[in-house]
């Protein structure tokens, strides 16, 4: 099992406070994040991007210590953070992604990185991402009946259908739900885990899950 973390160009202070002490793991980045990693000690595996927010020195520094760098042009379709991910899925074959810089700052940004995972080339590897910052742990689960653990820290649960969903169901939550159906998306927020783990299954759809704390 190869698991691998992505740094996007996310504001550092939305990071985990632990992310500094990863240095043993294996890392993408995407654009600026290349930079921080290299602050922080940590040498990428492979660096993604335009680069265009680098000055030139910044851009020095980023060639002589990654081996690893593919360059993108600044006008496209795809943003970096979806060109790195698209590298760890495909190319690396990760078994698991924790993708952090993703929130905080742009609202846009913001919104393209919980989307990107709905796109039909993500899609199906949707389950092997979580997008991980200092309050929030976000996950995409596709149709069946799922368990998950509650994470360290982790006080609240939210679900929300990001598609039109049939037959959602909360077993074992603080507030339940059964075999609800929604058109379009909704979000349940505030829940709590009554136990280690709660489980939730339904039947087409796409349900994002959220772990929080205030």
């Amino acid at each position: 099992m190869t698991e691998f973390n992505l740094l996007a160009g996310g504001p550092p202070a939305s990071w985990p406070a632990d992310l500094p002490q990863k240095k043993a793991a294996h890392w993408l980045a995407a654009d600026r994040g290349a930079l921080r990693l290299l602050k922080l000690g940590i040498t990428p595996q492979i660096a993604v991007g335009d680069f265009d927010s680098l000055a030139p020195a910044e851009l020095t520094l980023l060639q002589n210590q990654v081996t690893d760098i593919r360059y993108a042009v600044a006008d496209k379709d795809e943003t970096d953070t979806e060109l790195a991910l698209a590298i760890a899925l495909n190319e690396l074959k990760a078994t698991r992604v924790t993708l952090y810089g993703a929130t905080g700052g742009r609202l846009d940004h913001l919104l393209d990185n919980l989307f990107m995972l709905l796109q039909p080339r993500f899609l199906a590897d949707c389950q092997r991402v979580r997008l991980l910052d200092r309050q929030n742990s976000f996950r995409l689960f596709l149709p069946g009946v799922h368990t998950i653990t509650q994470e360290s820290g982790q006080h609240y649960l939210a679900f929300a259908p990001m598609t039109a969903v049939t037959g959602l169901t909360l077993y074992d939550t603080k507030y339940q739900l059964r075999d609800a159906d929604f058109s379009q998306p909704i979000m349940f927020a505030s829940n709590q885990f009554t136990k280690k783990s709660a489980t939730f299954s339904f039947r087409t759809g796409v349900v994002a899950v959220v772990q929080s704390h205030d």
